[in-house]
């Protein structure tokens, strides 16, 4: 199964980097009249996909992967760029980088940086998003769709800088490229269809892989076949077409002249038959003095102040992006790649004291304003059993937890039994307290806080649980 991964992601990354090689070199040979270097081309897709797919899914921050990514791009980046610059040192010896201040220098020598920089990037990018990319049978195929289209606009371009400007790139390399892609595509999409279906009778990895390959094999060799075979007359068709129609638009050219000339040259004629008109003078303005000083300085107070205000919306914007892209790189990656991405841990810290900012916020409220209702009181008497060393049980009833308190606290027993029959009759019986009942319930519940009780309480904690299961016994 990892077999047949690792065979689907590397015929993913040929038909990716097929059709992206084909465009860098008919850009590069076009404009820079030298070919984008080969071995750095693959050497950073593969990197970038080998540095990706070491640290997917380890919960790394994303700081420790930005630098591992800039140590492998780094010398991949100065390589490119040492090639396409004409100093005289070695790539080893470092001392070109010295002079590069000097040499990249005016509008041509940056045209050529920006160019072989934004190719780097999209190698080492397509390298990253090939193995954060799913590699299920849609996804190919719509990749290859697109890669399709790519090598349509390129022979596209090619024609019409041929046939339209008289301008023959010298790319040979390109337009063979379409092969390999053919090829990677086929054998990409029938893994990913293959991984889709069924288990079959036969040993997988072996008779489905060689039934990919002799169709791609078939189809590329038929396909080229093909082109081969029928190019000559392809190429005859194709110049006597060109001569049949440069014969047929002579006649319709000169038609087609004449009447736009009939349609827009009467502008000319009716501009030479108007007479010239006298120029109309303004009248002459004379400046007038200058304005009073409070005007002036009013001015200038207005100009400072909108400066001020826009450098201070600049540093504002500066100081909110730092942030959150210091907040971006100190997050950390999901660890299983079916997990989403965990939340950032001063959010999860942020949350946890809002959560008890607001529990203490509702305890002091509480304390001031008093419970209403039977059930508050009820339920602050089991955070109070549970605080003694005798939490409720999800078995037990009310009635019941309120007999194995009172066991422990003979005392309190009044209190806890006014309490429970309170919860009793609001909860089962549907039975609203009155003013009466809620000033007893305020008097009972006051009492079990009461200071004296905290000995008992603590002795209960230090008991053993034979001891606080006598009451069951019994």
């Amino acid at each position: 199964m990892r077999e047949n991964k690792a065979l689907l992601l590397i015929a993913s990354g040929g038909m990716e980097l097929s059709w992206t090689y084909a465009w860098a070199i008919f850009l590069t040979t076009s404009i820079l009249h030298q070919s984008f270097p080969f071995p750095e081309a693959v050497g950073s897709f593969a990197l970038a996909a080998l540095l990706t797919s070491f640290s997917q899914g380890r919960g790394w921050r994303v700081i420790y992967i930005v630098f591992l990514q800039a140590l492998g791009f780094g010398p991949l980046l100065l390589r490119v760029v040492r090639i396409f610059n004409s100093w005289s040192p070695s790539f080893s010896s470092l001392s070109w980088l010295m002079q590069s201040e000097g040499t990249v220098g005016g509008n041509q020598e940056w045209v050529i940086f920006v160019l072989v920089l934004s190719w780097a990037f999209s190698f080492w990018g397509g390298g990253v998003r090939l193995v954060r990319r799913p590699m299920d049978y849609l996804t190919l195929c719509s990749r290859f769709d697109r890669g399709l289209v790519a090598f349509f606009i390129l022979f596209l371009a090619k024609f019409l800088f041929l046939v339209r400007g008289e301008i023959k790139i010298e790319d040979p390399v390109s337009e063979f490229l379409i092969f390999p892609f053919l090829v990677f595509s086929l054998l990409a999409i029938g893994l990913a269809r293959n991984q889709a279906t069924a288990p079959r009778d036969f040993l997988p990895g072996y008779q489905g892989i060689g039934v990919i390959l002799s169709f791609a094999v078939v189809v590329l060799l038929f396909g080229a076949g093909l082109v081969f075979f029928f190019l000559p007359y392809l190429t005859f068709a194709a110049e006597k077409g060109y001569v049949v129609l440069k014969t047929v638009a002579v006649p319709v050219g000169s038609i087609l002249v004449k009447v736009l000339r009939f349609i827009f040259g009467y502008a000319n004629d009716f501009s030479q038959k108007l007479p010239d008109q006298p120029v109309a003078k303004l009248p002459e303005v004379t400046p007038s003095g200058p304005g009073p000083w409070w005007l002036e300085l009013l001015g200038k107070i207005l100009a400072w102040s909108l400066w001020i205000f826009l450098g201070l919306l600049f540093l504002t914007l500066i100081a909110v992006s730092l942030y959150f892209l210091f907040q971006w790189l100190l997050s950390r990656t999901p660890i299983n790649q079916g997990r989403h991405m965990p939340r950032h841990p001063i959010l999860i810290w942020a949350e946890k004291l809002r959560l008890f900012l607001r529990s203490l916020w509702t305890r002091f409220v509480r304390s001031i304003r008093g419970y209403k209702r039977a059930v508050q009181f009820y339920t602050a008497l089991l955070g109070w059993g549970r605080r003694s060393g005798l939490p409720h049980s999800l078995s037990e009833t009310p009635r019941e937890y309120g007999l194995r308190l009172i066991h422990r606290f003979p005392v309190l027993r009044k209190n806890i039994e006014l309490i429970i029959e309170a919860f009793n009759r609001e909860v089962y019986g549907g039975i609203v307290l009155d003013e009466k009942q809620l000033t007893m319930a305020h008097s009972a519940w006051f009492k079990l806080r009461s200071p004296l009780h905290w000995p008992r309480r603590v002795k209960t904690w230090f008991l053993r649980p034979q001891d606080q299961e006598d009451f069951f016994r019994q």
